[in-house]
């Protein structure tokens, strides 16, 4: 349905929907649920240069509204990916978001080099904002002149345009975000999972063997919009949005907000047919809305535009 098509560099999307890295593995158990190709895209598991076997057990723990993680980029090795994993998307009408992670900035330029140089990706997410690896990740995502810095290194070795995955765990996202956009990004990934933690009573001591994990969910959706809100008044480039995404409408708080496309992430692991089932409400919802394209409603909380009456 073309009223809910919309572009983006590298992403040329049937629809805004593309389930979040880290909860779509390489979706091969979706596969077997639904058509892969009514997505609009899918961001896969994290690579790095060499397998990561993650973060000891329990790496897992519920809360409130939400759930916290502290899995650590557990997977197979970029080369392995590449080798077993990407083939098997090809048959599918899907582009691929392959999210790239590393210790070092020479880590993130290895895999970057080799993952854009694949047919079957589209576009890579550098991956500067996970809270649960004890080195890289969040070390690069916290100083705007360190995140500056590898995404230029990154720029220069990708064949594939670069987004960049914001952290929401600093001082200033905004100051983030222009940093990375001023050193080539081409787009940028917001939110990641804000650090958390939960205490069992009975022992007394922390559920996650990490002690801290990744608290995603609806618990931080709020959080999510206002960052959005705030960045994409900031920069010019455009926003995969993501943060507590877990029905039609949120799609569209988010997209009001000034994403240009929603990612959805621990909603997957309560329902797995929930991006079919989002992408199959935007229409009747767009329709209650009297929005003729949903580009139209992007940043549409912030610019200066006529609001539709809606339909009853």
């Amino acid at each position: 349905m073309k009223r809910l098509e919309v572009s983006l560099p590298g992403l040329k999307m049937k629809n805004p929907i593309m389930p979040a890295s880290g909860c779509f593995g390489f979706g091969r158990e979706y596969a077997g649920l639904y058509d892969l190709s009514v997505l609009g895209a899918a961001a896969i598991k994290a690579a790095t240069v060499e397998a990561r076997f993650g973060n000891p057990t329990p790496r897992v723990a519920e809360t409130h509204s939400g759930m916290l993680n502290a899995i650590g980029l557990q997977n197979p090795g970029v080369d392995q990916i590449m080798e077993k994993e990407l083939p098997f998307l090809k048959s599918y009408d899907l582009p691929i978001v392959a999210n790239i992670a590393g210790s070092t900035e020479e880590d993130y330029c290895e895999v970057a080099e080799k993952m854009s140089s694949h047919p079957q990706v589209s576009v890579l997410e550098l991956n500067i904002s996970c809270p649960n690896v004890k080195e890289g990740g969040i070390q690069f995502g916290t100083d705007a002149r360190t995140a500056a810095a590898l995404t230029k290194r990154v720029k220069a070795v990708s064949s594939k345009p670069v987004y960049v995955k914001l952290s929401p765990n600093v001082a200033n996202i905004a100051e983030m975000a222009i940093a990375v956009e001023e050193a080539g990004a081409d787009g940028i990934s917001m939110i990641n999972t804000l650090l958390g933690m939960r205490i069992d009573l009975k022992t007394r001591k922390p559920i996650l063997a990490n002690k801290t994990g990744g608290l995603s969910g609806p618990a931080i959706k709020p959080v999510a919009i206002r960052m959005i809100h705030e960045v994409s008044q900031a920069v010019s480039i455009p926003i995969i949005g993501m943060g507590g995404v877990s029905c039609a409408e949120d799609v569209i708080e988010f997209m009001l907000a000034g994403a240009s496309a929603v990612a959805v992430g621990t909603a997957n692991f309560v329902d797995p047919f929930i991006c079919p089932d989002i992408i199959s409400q935007l229409p009747e919802l767009l329709e209650k809305m009297n929005v003729s394209h949903i580009r139209e409603l992007i940043g549409g909380s912030w610019r200066e535009c006529e609001v539709p009456s809606l339909s009853r």
